[in-house]
């Protein structure tokens, strides 16, 4: 830790005052030093008396009209020829002038002036000057080396050559007001870190049974789930040291920094005990070795090994606690997740229905909700939320509450940000024709129309001709309760679904458009899960074909392992087409029977631009559109949009397959 994150005694800082910023006392004292001398020289020449410059010939005229009264010659140690000569002479009867020439002083000419009785010599003293310019060189050396190196060791964490420091941060609790209050919807993992609490504030009652504390903590987790904000309660819940530190701020260009920081951390962890210490983002040092595209000897994993060994060596103390988090497990080291390192895994995964309520709730005390703001409607429609998505939710709610001069945060203004999160803002200034805009129309109506009918999609909540995002329009379904697994009728009728798009698109316009391209990207990839992964192909059985590893180059292989042979390969890009095509058929047969409230769907989008579920459902069931009644307006906003009618069901998040990442919504 740096010298500058110190506090003396006092509890003051020794380098930085409150607010962080360099107290300004040295800046003043320059300055007051370099204002000074121009003034001192003013000052000098005002009290010096003004001096009469003549020339030797003149001197020479007054010695022979005996006017000089005393001088003074000034022998020049660094000439022996050229001097200077001072004195008085008179001007008329009452008036002294004073008088000064720099001139060769021959002997005849030093003979006469002192011989004169008038003037007297002042021998300089060498012995001062030449002592000075002996040892100024010497002061120079010793002031720039002790300016560009003792100073530089001494000012840790700021010098050139503290690079060798670690840059933990020490986190105490003044700062740091987080707690476990703070921390909603990972139950589980908040139950396994408090033990680390109650073992540091009483460790007795743990060591009783003969149970020792796991060494290491690693928190596994996506992207948003809170991660970071679990290690700061814990550092807010106990009263031992807390140093936290990124996992790229090991790594720097110089060769063996990394190694000297981690040494250097743990060194300070020692000194501090008991104490933990916080490793954000462990995968930037903890990589496996020997793979990957870096030698043997590389820099990082000269940092892994130094880690290796502080975590459980020979110089093992106890009373440190490692936590580090990561959102990518499967590329570290094997040698970093064995029993005495990281002891314990924790699991943060992403958040259920109930866990989403309580993480608005927590968030919800920094803004101003209005009472009608049902925040388990807003839970319940964002499945596969983070919690950090969930706050930026709240935080967009809030925005456009009050760009439309709203006192308060309504559903409307939360059904609109959880939209904007996951897809983007609408563009209703977007320049679209009238005939994009009807085949777009007729493309989200082929959607609607096959997801209502069949018997294994999840209810439809909203379809729209909005352009959102990089859609142009957007049909969304919304499940009842949190997907944990997913049915093979269940992924047949979800790829029937995205088909029917480009089917409806190509009855009203005779023509085919790349409008259906993210349609056809999601149901091939649910098709070759299905196939690869999911063992749901009769032809091909319930086998893995090929790994389940999305990024190269990330510390593993050079190249993707193929597990099976060419024969197979075909056999498997044959199987993703036939079930394709069969959902095409199968959505092919449902519009055609279904087309004319096909057409009523499309031509009420293109009136109204957005449909619920329910409308949905209602033109499905009798061929009829019942407009619905006008929402009363209790505060119209300057300037703001008409508000469309809000669904009693919220949008769902799209469908996540294992191995897939999150497909998009099926779009136009």
């Amino acid at each position: 830790m740096s010298d500058e994150n110190q506090s003396n005694g006092n509890g003051r800082n020794d380098r930085k005052n409150g607010d962080g910023k360099v107290p300004p006392r040295n800046w003043l004292l320059w300055i007051a030093i370099i204002g000074a001398i121009p003034l001192l020289m003013f000052f000098k020449t005002k009290t010096e008396t003004v001096q009469t410059t003549v020339s030797r010939h003149e001197l020479i005229q007054l010695m022979d009209s005996n006017l000089v009264i005393s001088g003074t010659i000034h022998y020049n140690p660094q000439s022996s020829v050229l001097h200077e000569i001072t004195g008085k002479y008179r001007r008329g009867e009452t008036t002294e002038v004073p008088f000064k020439t720099k001139t060769r002083l021959n002997e005849a000419l030093e003979t006469r002036l002192l011989d004169s009785g008038k003037f007297e010599s002042v021998e300089p003293n060498t012995l001062l000057l030449n002592v000075f310019l002996t040892i100024l060189p010497i002061l120079l050396v010793a002031l720039l080396i002790w300016f560009f190196f003792i100073r530089q060791i001494k000012m840790a964490g700021k010098g050139a050559l503290s690079f060798g420091k670690s840059k933990a941060r020490l986190l105490n609790k003044e700062k740091n007001r987080t707690t476990f209050k703070d921390v909603a919807g990972v139950e589980e993992a908040k139950e396994e870190v408090s033990e680390l609490v109650e073992f540091l504030k009483d460790p007795k009652k743990f060591q009783k049974l003969g149970g020792r504390i796991p060494k290491g903590i690693l928190m596994i987790g996506a992207p948003g789930t809170g991660k970071t904000l679990l290690a700061k309660a814990i550092a807010g819940e106990a009263d031992a040291a807390f140093f936290s530190i990124s996992g790229s701020d090991f790594v720097e260009m110089f060769v063996g920094v990394g190694a000297s920081r981690v040494r250097d951390m743990f060194e300070q962890a020692r000194k501090n005990t008991p104490c933990l210490v916080f490793i954000d983002e462990i995968d930037a040092v903890g990589r496996s070795r020997g793979h990957g595209l870096g030698g043997g000897n590389d820099e990082r994993e000269q940092t892994l090994n130094a880690l290796l060994v502080e975590m459980d060596g020979f110089d093992t103390q106890e009373g440190i606690i490692i936590i580090a988090a990561t959102n990518r497990p499967d590329v570290l080291d094997p040698a970093l997740l064995r029993p005495g390192r990281f002891d314990r895994q924790i699991t943060v995964n992403l958040p259920d229905v109930r866990g989403r309520e309580a993480i608005l709730k927590v968030h919800a005390k920094n803004v101003k909700l209005d009472p009608t703001a049902d925040l388990a409607v807003i839970a319940r429609g964002t499945p596969g939320y983070s919690g950090a998505e969930l706050a930026n939710l709240l935080n967009e709610a809030a925005l456009l509450a009050a760009r439309t001069n709203k006192k308060a945060i309504s559903m409307p203004e939360l059904e609109e940000a959880r939209d904007k999160v996951r897809w983007g803002r609408e563009r209703r200034s977007l320049a679209m024709t009238d005939e994009e805009k009807k085949f777009t129309a007729w493309h989200e109506a082929g959607h609607a129309l096959v997801s209502v009918l069949l018997q294994h999609t999840h209810p439809l909540h909203k379809v729209t001709i909005i352009p959102r995002g990089q859609a142009l329009g957007s049909t969304m379904s919304l499940p009842k309760q949190d997907v944990l697994n997913r049915r093979r009728k269940e992924m047949l009728d979800t790829i029937a679904m995205t088909m029917a798009g480009r089917i409806a698109e190509e009855i009203v316009s005779g023509d085919i458009s790349t409008g259906a391209s993210g349609d056809i990207q999601q149901a091939t990839q649910m098709a070759r899960a299905m196939v690869c992964f999911f063992g749901m192909s009769d032809k091909l059985g319930m086998v893995q074909y090929g790994d389940n590893n999305e990024y190269v180059f990330l510390g593993r292989e050079m190249m993707r392992s193929k597990d099976y042979s060419e024969r197979i390969a075909q056999e498997i890009d044959a199987e993703v087409k036939r079930i394709i095509d069969e959902c095409f058929q199968t959505a092919k047969s449902i519009i055609d029977n279904n087309r004319d409230k096909l057409e009523i769907l499309a031509n009420t989008l293109l009136e109204i631009e957005t449909l619920d579920g329910a409308q949905v459902e209602e033109i499905v069931r009798t061929g009829k559109f019942t407009p619905p009644p006008p929402m009363p307006r209790v505060e119209p906003p300057t300037g703001a949009k008409a508000a469309t009618p809000l669904p009693e069901i919220p949008k769902p998040a799209p469908p996540h397959l294992p191995g897939l990442g999150t497909p998009a919504p099926a779009t136009a």
